[in-house]
């Protein structure tokens, strides 16, 4: 077992996690002009993102077609984080099962002949989130809410 979990995509969590307690369930249905998706929409794209990944974690396979659980339906502020609080929980298992020293085998296959450890897996997920965190600040700006400082220090 190793603390890959924990002590790194935790973290980056918790931005999203701090994102679910300044909107509002209103906020959710907001969409910004064009062909954008709404804000809901948006972290839920965000939660099948990270089931692809938790999906590659546990099959050595990235597969961009896997959805790991369904959306909450509706979508809610609550179901969000219910539903994030599973996608969490799934992925935290499927690291959890590599030993520290199987994190840094190359063995996940992203396809085009691009394999990478799990390690080098979780750095390309973190930096996924974070293309989401930017996505997700324009919705915030345009919705006039402010995430406070912590926000402007992991994200911008």
């Amino acid at each position: 077992m190793n603390g890959l979990f924990e002590e790194e995509i935790r973290g980056h969590h918790s931005m999203r996690d701090h994102l679910l307690t300044v909107v509002s369930d209103d906020d959710l249905s907001y969409e910004l002009p064009g062909a954008n998706p709404t804000l809901g929409q948006l972290l839920i794209d965000l939660g099948d993102l990270q089931g692809v990944y938790t999906h590659s974690f546990r099959t050595l396979e990235l597969d961009w077609a896997h959805r790991q659980l369904p959306p909450p339906s509706p979508v809610t502020v609550a179901g969000l984080r219910a539903w994030f609080d599973e996608q969490d929980a799934a992925m935290k298992a499927a690291l959890d099962a590599f030993t520290v020293d199987e994190l840094q085998v190359d063995r996940i296959d992203r396809g085009g002949g691009f394999i990478a450890s799990p390690f080098v897996q979780h750095e390309i997920y973190r930096e996924a989130v974070y293309i989401f965190y930017g996505k997700l600040s324009v919705y915030l700006r345009a919705l006039e809410r402010d995430a406070g400082p912590s926000w402007t220090a992991w994200v911008g």
